[in-house]
Order: C-alpha cells, then structure tokens, then sequence
C-alpha cells in the first residue's frame, strides 16, 4: 500500500511530543506519580517557569498531560500523564534506547579518531 505524502501524521505527532523539554517532561511524569509545578522546576533546573507552563500547557491541550487544581489556599496544582498519554511511553522508550546507542556510537568515533591522530 503506497501512502500519500500529504496525508502523512508523523508531523502532526512530532508537533505533539517534541522540543528541548517536553519529553523530558513526559519522562518525569511517565514515572506514575503526579508532580506538582515545582517539583517539575525541581527536576528541569534550566527551564523557565514561562517556559515549563506553555509546554504543561500544549501538552494538556493534546489531552497528554492532566492537570487538577485541588481547591485550598495555598493552591495546590498537579499535573499527571494521561492514560492517552501513557501511550507515548513505548515510543519514548524507544528514542530513549537509540539515543544511548547514538551517544555511545559518537564516542566510538571520537575515540578512533583521536586514536589515529595519536598514531
């Protein structure tokens, strides 16, 4: 079956799910408990708090993230991965996976390469 390129998703769920931090949002929340706002600024030191609530914020408009403000004073705000979104995880396993295996192959390629320098 030949595809037509103009009906191809992969963009659509790029648009979703990438960035500089929103997977590692989705890894922090892929874990099982709820996390609250700082705690996720807690866990992603370099981004800003502007930053960390427009991703939260796309993330919960894809219907990936969940957020529940529970009514006290102070507020309290958690945010957790949806069942939908826990559909995610075996793709972000897997670019967790290759990830490694890139890393190490650079490292290889740095090391034979500083070995024939040396030689």
């Amino acid at each position: 079956m030949q595809k037509n390129p103009d009906q191809c998703q992969f963009v659509v769920a790029m648009d979703s799910i990438v960035g500089k931090w929103k997977p590692t949002i989705l890894y922090h929340l892929l874990q099982g408990k709820p996390l609250r706002f700082n705690d996720l600024r807690r866990l992603l030191p370099d981004i800003t708090q502007r930053m960390l609530t427009l991703c939260l914020r796309e993330l919960e408009e894809e219907e990936i993230v969940k957020r529940v403000v529970y009514p006290q004073i102070p507020p309290k705000v958690e945010y957790s991965i949806t069942e939908y979104g826990e559909s995610l995880s075996p793709v972000l396993e897997t670019l967790h996976q290759w990830g490694m295996a890139h890393v190490e192959r650079k490292r290889l390629k740095k090391a034979k390469s500083e070995q024939t320098e040396t030689d």
